[in-house]
């Protein structure tokens, strides 16, 4: 581990706006602000909104400073690329921003029921190979439901056409009320709520509008009611990897 990386996990201890949770620490330690978030951090009764694999959390920040009557939390495993966006938080004065180090897969361990309003999935992994692994599956949406409020904002951000194809599949097949869908959010005509939200773009975005790929966009409601259904649909996978990964598989399609 380079000496960067052990400046920054040693930063993270000490900040007041990270809190570190592990799958190994939460199965010993109660996380006691679950269900008290707005009381015993952001002090004030505004809306809580997650980005899930928030990466660098730029993302984060960036939603934060352009809605600063609601709360942030970004989530993320990987603590070295928390940082950057932890440390922006701080030197910028945002307290509306915090952000949360675990696995995603334990994520209703840290909120209560009705806690959230909106998620945000912001290029996440498409993870091509494991449904069970995606964001936007019905593996994680049933998660979601423990602590989003019936009807709360799921937002997908992505450049991945596998990605997207599966979740208007998965918003398809269980009747999701969708808000917005475009293929092309940079190119199609935008209502001015949406048109806000194109102010931002995280480092490798642009890298990827530079180089030709749509970004793909889509918002929709997780009501509460009905047995959430997998989509049984073979799917297209994308030839283009982010960071010039090579496919991990030999097949052309996958569920």
């Amino acid at each position: 581990m380079s000496k960067g990386k052990l400046q920054k996990f040693a930063d993270m201890e000490s900040y007041s706006n990270v809190f570190q949770y592990p799958f190994s620490v939460i199965e010993q330690v109660p996380f006691e602000m679950k269900g008290h978030w707005r009381e015993l951090y952001f002090h004030n009764d505004n809306p809580i909104v997650l980005e899930l694999g928030c990466g660098k959390g730029e993302y984060t920040v960036e939603l934060a400073k352009l809605y600063p009557e609601t709360n942030f939390i970004g989530v993320d495993i990987k603590g070295s690329r928390m940082w950057t966006g932890a440390t922006q938080a701080i030197n910028e004065g945002l307290t509306n921003v915090a952000f949360l180090r675990t696995n995603i897969e334990i994520i209703e361990r840290f909120f209560e029921k009705d806690e959230v309003q909106e998620i945000w999935l912001t290029f996440s992994d498409p993870q091509m190979k494991n449904a069970h692994k995606r964001l936007t599956s019905t593996f994680f949406m049933a998660r979601y439901r423990h602590f989003l409020v019936d009807k709360g904002i799921i937002h997908l951000k992505t450049d991945s056409n596998f990605l997207f194809t599966y979740t208007k599949y998965m918003v398809d097949a269980n009747k999701l009320p969708v808000l917005l869908c475009t293929e092309d959010l940079y190119h199609d005509e935008q209502d001015s709520e949406t048109s806000k939200i194109l102010s931002i773009q995280t480092y490798y975005e642009s890298m990827w509008i530079e180089r030709g790929l749509n970004i793909k966009y889509m918002k929709f409601n997780l009501p509460h009611e009905n047995k959430l259904v997998e989509p049984d649909v073979e799917i297209p996978l994308d030839d283009y990897r982010s960071y010039h990964r090579p496919k991990r598989s030999g097949s052309e399609t996958g569920k």
